[in-house]
């Protein structure tokens, strides 16, 4: 639990009502009254904390990546104090195979820099696909299946957990094999193209929660379907875990 030194010693009873209200709502409503509970400042900011804290044991879901996102881009020392004596890597372990470093794929995905995040996602394949896919910047269809389970679960957890659950490779496949891997359904889905129309690198991207579930992370059009599909087909999918 939080030290006496971040928690508030009264909460005002609007307070308490709201965090009553926060903890024993669906999860839809909680993420809906995150920006109230910032808003309040500090005793929102400790309800919060509290309420993180007392889900450390469980699976990290939709909502606690939202309050871990609400704490960190608050500003407020008492957050900032909080996650980095608690949760200085985030939520989930950022395991990989190959010492790959996510650290700072999980910042930028913490702080919704989506665009940057994008970048980083394809320069961090490149380096599990090896030297000469980092060299050329993209990696070939055929580099795909080497890649390791473990590091495509990091990738893909980083981007579910600090997405609302709209984003990652495995969102694009459950929607893609819901199509019946039908691409010229797919790509209209999730805003990779508008009618005759590919959407246009970057500036016709969404950055952000509004875009279309499934809108992100990318992959390289112009190289045709064979990346994605064969990131969407790697074995990785068909474990819970490695």
């Amino acid at each position: 639990m939080p030290d006496s030194s971040t928690t508030s010693p009264s909460i005002p009873s609007d307070i308490a009502e709201l965090q009553a209200k926060f903890t024993t709502s669906l999860p839809k409503n909680q993420l809906q009254m995150l920006p109230h509970l910032v808003a309040t400042g500090l005793p929102g900011i400790n309800i919060l904390i509290e309420w993180l804290q007392q889900q450390r044991e469980a699976k990290p879901t939709i909502v606690v990546g939202a309050v871990y996102q609400a704490l960190y881009q608050s500003g407020v020392s008492v957050a900032k104090d909080y996650l980095d004596r608690e949760l200085p890597t985030g939520l989930i372990p950022l395991a990989s195979s190959l010492d790959i470093d996510y650290t700072q794929l999980q910042q930028l995905l913490a702080h919704q820099d989506f665009e940057a995040a994008d970048k980083l996602t394809t320069e961090k394949l490149c380096e599990l696909a090896g030297a000469d896919a980092i060299k050329r910047k993209w990696i070939y269809f055929t580099e795909v299946e080497q890649l390791p389970t473990i590091d495509l679960h990091t990738v893909d957890a980083l981007w579910l957990l600090h997405s609302e659950g709209k984003f990652g490779f495995s969102i694009q496949r459950e929607m893609w094999l819901g199509m019946n891997k039908n691409w010229d359904k797919l790509w209209p889905k999730i805003g990779w193209k508008q009618g005759n129309n590919w959407t246009r690198y970057p500036g016709s991207f969404t950055w952000n929660l509004t875009a279309p579930r499934g809108h992100l992370p990318l992959s390289n059009q112009l190289r045709g379907v064979r990346v994605i599909a064969a990131l969407l087909s790697h074995p990785a999918w068909d474990k819970v875990s490695e």
